[in-house]
């Protein structure tokens, strides 16, 4: 497993499928701040997410789409899969995810919502708060180590973490 962040504003990411399953990855991709989804035209795409279709369907998309060097995640098909996609707990910009390889979902799940109740809306301003600071330490010339060392007495300091 390689876990990596991707800007959705630097990729073209297409979403086809049916039903609820596919109102879900919408929603899951547009807080991930994909804009909108384009159509499944594997040859323009960084990423394509197949959603709900029957499996004949999934496969036949899922090698158009690599053989046109499109990366692809079909739901609840882990061998029609480039890569899987983690559980997410949102607060703005912080993004914490949990991940089993996608051996364990509902384990994945449990600790999304451990976290969720861990972390909750507040983190989105207490991310503000450490990103401003940062900023102003780096117009001062601070170098990275210390703007880690003053980033853990940031949140040492307001008690962000027990």
């Amino acid at each position: 497993m390689l876990p990596i962040a991707l800007d959705p504003t630097k990729l073209r990411i297409g979403l086809t499928g049916e039903g609820d399953a596919l109102a879900r990855r919408k929603a899951f991709l547009q807080a991930a701040g994909v804009e909108q989804a384009l159509a499944a035209d594997a040859g323009r795409l960084d990423v394509l997410f197949v959603v709900g279709l029957p499996r004949e369907q999934s496969a036949a998309l899922a090698a158009q789409a690599r053989a046109a060097g499109t990366l692809v995640n079909v739901e609840d098909v882990p061998e029609l899969c480039d890569f899987h996609v983690p559980a997410v707990v949102r607060r703005g910009d912080l993004a914490l995810t949990v991940s089993t390889n996608g051996k364990a979902p509902a384990i994945s799940r449990l600790i999304r919502e451990w976290l969720e109740r861990a972390f909750g809306p507040q983190w989105s301003g207490r991310l503000q708060i450490a990103a401003h600071a940062r900023e102003r330490w780096r117009s001062e010339g601070c170098a990275t180590e210390e703007l880690s060392r003053r980033s853990r007495e940031l949140v040492a300091r307001e008690g962000w973490l027990p």
